[in-house]
Order: structure tokens, then sequence, then C-alpha cells
């Protein structure tokens, strides 16, 4: 008698207590489930449900199975000691995709191991073998500079700067998700790949092949959801400053960038413009009339934008009201205190749909009611003040066993919002993400990282990685967040460099915490959050001023190129900013470079990424003919070259001389 079975299209194991599905789940991929003693819940964290599947043949006998959608092919193996299937995944061309671990004989290994915890659910490993030759990309953002994440250990958890999204591209042909948002980690190992959540209920994960990273690509984007049209807003200059501390100084910073006629889309008014954390409206002594302000820069053809916080500090008008109703994230012991900052904060509860509704209707009538659009979802890991993960509590669940889907659901409840209130052209900025933060109009910044060239380096693999997961909306602080003085020629130096990356980032956005900072007080003598040393494009002197403007210019000049991006991103789910082998996947060369990208399909950028560095050696992937945006001098492809870039320019080369308007303007 065999052990598996059919239903519904769905291949099915059960044996000692274990149920197994897989399950066609789009175009060439699959669902793989697995439960201990209960009934498989087919309720989906972020899948979106796909209409079933024509191209599927399942086959079984009574110690295999195999199961085909598309391009790709389960073997189930209980054949010798096994007892629960091995699980292996082929492509159309019989090659061997990935595998469970084995038995191995008398070690007794478990391929789904879950380990009860006493009292509670399961602590899951999920173990696969390695192909050392195996290139793997993905994975969300982390602050280092490796491109191919094969050997690294990571955590599966959300932190400032960092941003866990478990799905990867490999370059054996199939991209796979982790459908698990579990506090956890992954180590992508030389004798193993093995996947940990700490706490969960059943193993589920998405399986996918594709004969290109593109298709590969477009194929998690049908599953998981696309990022809307980027509205015209979001494809120029962005103003930002820890912090415009009040209406006059936001206006005079307007006034000048309009009188010097320097292109500026948005301007962004950091955080603690409000009286206290979780009051979500401005300061009246600081911001005495906040229509006005924003009905001048309207007038200027500037979009403002304002910070939003989910701390919510004891003294905060909303606190007991919140606390009633339930709205607040919960410690399971100890003081309800999450994060020591200006006050006692916790922080309101995301995932629970009745405080997403709470929290933007009072957004709705202190800001969007203004005619403010855009908002800046800060802190949204959240940051836990010692990050234990252990010790709260979502409406969604524990933090342990649901924690990583916070930073989405905070972006959903202000573009459910929006979306209510008739808003159509949305993108909020926000400092976290998961899978499916992309279709609630997620632009991701890589948050409060410092202003060195390492940091800049780890941006570089930082947004290539975030683009594989899903997320093509995503920007930087230019010039770093903390540590950069304004009067320093040495930080001058890196943020013109920084500068000339961001204006080939997908969002171009100027930040960060300058130094001198201000203290600010109020009338009443109680100190406010500083303000920092100025950080407009005029603040570094006339040297260093013309160069920010002219990459200002740039950017406006590539305007109908960065929208046509935008298309692509919004109907394919195609990244913005591309890693090499995403264009060039022949090149065996594009899979290993880790400080050069592709702005869309037709610009090739290298930053300068080292101190005092005015030339460096960049590779021209081959199958193309390259042309040197500063010169117009033609290159082969398939090389290495080394390039001048003095303090005014870096290299960008233009693929078969597209884009031509740039020759000579960088």
């Amino acid at each position: 008698m065999s052990l598996f079975f059919e239903e519904n299209k769905k291949l099915i194991f059960r044996q000692g207590g274990e149920t197994v599905q897989i399950i066609p789940w789009g175009k060439n991929s699959f669902r793989v489930v697995s439960r201990i003693l209960g009934e498989i819940d087919n309720s989906s964290i972020a899948l979106i449900e796909q209409t079933s599947c024509d191209d599927v043949k399942i086959e079984i006998g009574e110690e295999t199975a195999t199961i085909t959608n598309g391009k790709i092919k389960v073997f189930l193996d209980t054949r010798g000691w096994q007892e629960t299937p091995v699980i292996s995944f082929f492509n159309d061309n019989e090659e061997l995709l990935l595998k469970e671990i084995g038995r191995g004989g008398a070690l007794f290994l478990k391929a789904r191991h879950f380990k009860p915890i006493l009292g509670g659910d399961y602590k899951l490993t999920a173990t696969f073998e390695s192909n050392p030759n195996e290139k793997i990309y993905g994975m969300g953002q982390y602050q280092q500079d490796e491109i191919n994440l094969k050997g690294c250990n990571l955590e599966l958890a959300q932190r400032n700067s960092q941003a866990s999204i478990p799905f990867y591209v490999s370059n054996l042909g199939y991209g796979f998700f982790w459908h698990n948002p579990a506090v956890g980690k992954v180590h992508f190992g030389k004798n193993t790949t093995e996947w940990v959540a700490e706490s969960t209920t059943q193993l589920d994960y998405w399986i996918t092949a594709g004969d290109t990273s593109a298709e590969i690509e477009e194929m998690y984007a049908e599953v998981t959801g696309k990022v809307p049209m980027m509205p015209e807003y979001g494809l120029g200059f962005w103003q930002c400053k820890l912090r415009y501390y009040s209406q006059e100084e936001v206006l005079s910073v307007a006034r000048e960038y309009k009188k010097r006629n320097i292109p500026v889309d948005v301007l962004v008014i950091d955080y603690y413009h409000w009286p206290r954390c979780g009051d979500f409206r401005f300061d009246e002594e600081f911001f005495p009339n906040p229509k006005a302000m924003v009905d001048e820069l309207k007038a200027m053809g500037i979009e403002l934008m304002v910070s939003i916080w989910p701390q919510i500090d004891w003294r905060s008008e909303n606190f007991e009201e919140m606390n009633q109703e339930g709205l607040l994230v919960k410690a399971n012991h100890g003081m309800d205190v999450q994060m020591i900052f200006h006050g006692n904060n916790v922080f309101y509860d995301a995932t629970n749909p009745r405080a997403r509704k709470y929290v933007w209707e009072m957004c709705k009538k202190n800001y969007a009611d203004l005619g403010i659009k855009l908002f800046w979802l800060d802190e949204a890991e959240p940051e836990f003040g010692t990050y234990d993960y252990d010790n709260y509590r979502y409406y969604a669940g524990q933090v342990l066993q649901k924690g990583n889907i916070y930073p989405r659901e905070y972006s959903r409840g202000f573009y459910e919002g929006q979306l209510e209130n008739g808003q159509k052209d949305i993108v909020n900025l926000v400092r976290c993400a998961w899978a499916g933060s992309q279709k609630y109009a997620s632009l991701v910044w890589s948050g409060d990282i410092s202003s060195t060239y390492k940091d800049l380096r780890n941006q570089i693999c930082a947004g290539l990685h975030m683009g594989l997961s899903g997320i093509p909306w995503w920007t930087t602080d230019i010039g770093g967040f903390h540590g950069g003085v304004t009067e320093n020629e040495d930080f001058r130096e890196l943020l013109v460099r920084w500068f000339q990356f961001g204006a080939f980032c997908p969002v171009m956005r100027l930040h960060g915490n300058r130094l001198p900072s201000t203290p600010i007080y109020n009338k009443a003598g109680e100190q406010r959050e500083s303000t920092g040393a100025d950080n407009e494009v005029w603040s570094y002197g006339e040297e260093i001023s013309e160069i920010l403007v002219k990459f200002i210019r740039i950017r406006e000049m590539m305007r109908d190129y960065t929208r046509e991006l935008m298309k692509e991103a919004h109907e394919k789910g195609t990244p913005v900013m591309r890693t090499l082998f995403y264009e060039f996947p022949e090149d065996n060369q594009s899979w290993d470079i880790a400080d050069q990208f592709m702005f869309g399909s037709d610009i090739l950028v290298a930053p300068i990424v080292y101190e005092n560095e005015k030339s460096r050696e960049v590779y021209l992937p081959k199958g193309a003919n390259w042309i040197n945006a500063t010169t117009g001098e033609s290159f082969e492809g398939g090389k290495i070259y080394v390039v001048n870039a003095p303090i005014e320019t870096l290299p960008v080369f233009l693929r078969d001389g597209k884009q031509a308007y740039l020759i000579g303007k960088l």
C-alpha cells in the first residue's frame, strides 16, 4: 500500500503523524507544507492564492512519487530506511536543483526536524544538501558587502538597518521562499543549507524553477505581489535631514531651493515634530499653521513627507485609550517598556487591524486632511530596546513566531487608509520590510548606517539583494546617518561619492544626522530632540555644491528612463537596481561583482567606494558594446578596464550606446 495519494492536484504523504503536501502554486512552482499531528493550515501569511495549474502531472508508486508543474518536478523517496520521504527538486532537463538531506544511515538525521517546545509548538529545522558551487542572492538587507551569500549565516529577524526577507535566487536556476515569519536563522553552509524557526506550527516554503533570474524574479512577484506605479514625485530629488524642527525652517529651505532653481520633489520633516510619541500631530509651538506650510510647498511643486513613529509614550494623549482598547504590543513579563527614548514607550500593534485603523484615522485627521500624501514610517522593525523577541506578543501571535511581518503590516495600515481616502499616487518610506511589503507601496531605506566608505560599499550589496528579494523601491541616507561632520573635508568627499551613487538608486534622497547638532527647547524649557547641522546641497561649499547640483540635474534628465524602470517594476516585479548577472546571465564574471550594478537595462554604474580614490577597475560584461558616459569612448565587453574618476564624476557606461543623452553630462 502506497503512503502517497493525490487530492485536487496536490500530492500528499501521511505516515508516523506527519502530513506532507506538495501543492502547485503558480507557474513552474510548488508550495511545500508539512505538519506533525494536526491538519495542514493552507492559509497564507504572504503567498497570493493561485488559480489551479493545468500543467500538473502526478505519478504514485509504493515507495516513491513524483509531481511535475511545468519546468519543475518534485521527487519523494521513502526507499531504504527512510520513514518519511526525502524531497528532491529537478528542472525540466532533469538537473537537480535542491534536495533534502537523507537519514544518513545510522545517524538518524531528519530533514524536517520538529523539536517540541514544552507546553508550546515546535522549534523547526529544515536541512538540505548543499552544492558547494552554488551562488545565492537576495534574502533582504544585511549590512555586509557580500554579493554571493553562499557560506553566510543570516539572522531571520528585523533590526534597525536589517530587513529579513527570506527569498533567494540561485545560479542553479531556482528561487526559494521560506514562507515563515518566525524569528530564526539560515546557514548557507558548504555541507548543508539549514533553516531554523525558533517557534512555529508547520514547515512551509515555496520553490520555483526558471531559465533566468529575471524569470524567477517575475514568478516570485506573481505570488507575493508587485509595487504600484511609482508616483511622479518619486522620480526626482528628495531633501531631508535630522531634523527640520520648525515650520519656519522648512519653508526657508524650500524657498532657497526655489531661489537657486534646484529641482526638489519632496521635502521631509523628520521625527519629534510632535509633542510626544503617539500624539500623531504637529506640535503647534513649532508648527503653528501646518496647512499654510503644506499649501506653500505645493505651490512650489514640492510634496511634504512627515515622519511617523509607532512608539506610544506613556504620557501621550492617546496612550490610555490605546491601552484600554488592546491596540498595543504586550510584554510577556516584566515592565511593559519596549523602548526608552525621550520617555517610556511601547509600540502600537500593527498586526491588529483595529490598531492600524486607529493610527491611520489619527494621521488622516492631522496630516492627510491637510494635503500631506507621503508618510515616513520609521522604527518599522519595530526597534525593541533590547530585541528580546521572546518577551513580546502581537495580536497575530508571539513575536518569536510571527514577528517578521510587523513592518509589512505597518505599511499596510497606511496604504489601505490612503486608498480608502481616495489617494492613488502612493509611496511611503519605511525602515524595514518582509515578503509582500512591496504591494503596500513600501519604499525601504537602509536604516541608521554610519558615514563611512565601508557602509557605502555595504549599501550597494544591500540594494542589489533587496531588488532580488522583491523590493524594487529602495534607497539610503545619502552620506550615511551617523557621524558625518558638515565642515569636515573627508566627509565632504564621502558625501559627493555617496551622492553620485544616490543619483542612480531607485529613489534619490539626501538625509543624515549632521554634526555638530544644536539643542532645541520649547517655551516651557523642556529639551526637545536636537536639530543637526545644515544638510542642504549648498551647505558644503561652492565646489561641492556644483557637483551635487550637477547630479540632481542628471537625475532630472533620466526622469523618462526612470519612469520606464518603475513601470517595469509595477508590471513585472523587475528590480530597478540590478545585479550584472540579472542582465548578463551567460557572463560568469557577472555573478561575482559586488561594487557595480545596472540601473535598469541600459546604464552600468561603478561608484567610487574607497577614500581618495580617483580611478577604479570596472568590469564591462560581454555581450554588449559599452560607451563611457563621461568621454563618449567605446569599450568592448568581457574585459576589465581602469577608468578615471575625478571627484566631479564616476564611471558610468551606456549599453550599446543607449541613453546617449547622458554622454558628456557626467
